[in-house]
């Protein structure tokens, strides 16, 4: 099981008013859709599913956003990629090692962007840092 494309395909960014106060920071990562898909390796076409994700970091009260959407393609064997494409497409449901994989991969390219982005617009950074 391994993540080998990653992308992203809609980046939002908007401050609203300046920061003053007191700011809350909340950050998600939604998985909205999972679709198979080939993935070719050379001469070898193999099966994968394309993950469809959005990220958000809200800044609370009404100071800004950040919106991240991206799509990642995850290979395994196909016995692997049928469970779990089944499985979400009954209930919506990612089996947690497979969810625990994506959101690592997700969560670390999410993160960097979005502290760049914050400090570009100059809102204050989506994850604690170090002082």
């Amino acid at each position: 099981m391994t993540v080998v494309g990653f992308n992203f395909t809609k980046i939002n960014v908007e401050r609203k008013q300046p920061s003053k106060g007191k700011i809350n920071i909340s950050n998600n990562v939604l998985i909205k859709d999972i679709a198979e898909s080939n993935f070719t390796i050379g001469q070898d076409e193999q099966k994968s599913l394309n993950i469809i994700f959005q990220f958000n970091s809200t800044y609370e009260p009404n100071v800004g956003s950040i919106e991240l959407v991206g799509e990642l393609i995850y290979i395994d064997d196909i016995q692997r990629i049928n469970e779990v494409h089944t499985l979400w497409v009954e209930h919506k449901k990612v089996e947690k090692d497979v969810m625990t994989e994506i959101l690592n991969v997700v969560l670390n390219r999410c993160n960097i962007e979005a502290l760049i982005l914050a400090r570009d617009i100059n809102l204050p950074s989506p994850i604690p840092l170090p002082k």
